[in-house]
């Protein structure tokens, strides 16, 4: 039974790792991104045609991103709130096996939720911000 705990906790920090290294774009990236509107004339073209390339243009998606984001914040607060649970409750279980295996159920299920929260908050992070 350690030894799948440690596995899950190796596993945690590993997940939360690799997110963390996908939201700062810049520890991977060169500081400029490249932008293939500027470096295409892309902009030019479309000002001089009379069409917006200003800020509305991005409006949407830049909201999009910004809901998951905040969603997925949320999520990944609840089940880290339901670890802490369930890790409380295990303790103070006094030895009482039904309580100990409801516990470690809960942290199990509340694990694999915050991994999957996680990596799609990694991933849609990644990908929205390629995006704008």
């Amino acid at each position: 039974m350690k030894k799948a705990f440690s596995k899950i906790i190796t596993l945690t920090v590993l997940i939360i790792s690799l997110s963390l290294l996908f939201s700062f774009p810049e520890l991977t990236q060169a500081a400029k991104k490249y932008d293939f509107q500027d470096a295409s004339g892309l902009n030019t073209t479309a000002g001089e045609a009379g069409y917006d390339v200003g800020a509305s243009a991005t409006l949407m998606e830049s909201v999009i991103g910004r809901i998951i984001n905040t969603i997925l914040s949320f999520v990944g607060a609840l089940f880290f709130i339901l670890i802490i649970y369930s890790a409380f409750t295990w303790m103070t279980a006094q030895g009482n096996e039904e309580k100990v295996k409801k516990a470690k159920s809960l942290i199990m299920n509340a694990t694999i939720g915050l991994i999957i929260t996680l990596s799609a908050y990694a991933i849609s992070y990644f990908l929205i911000s390629r995006f704008e």
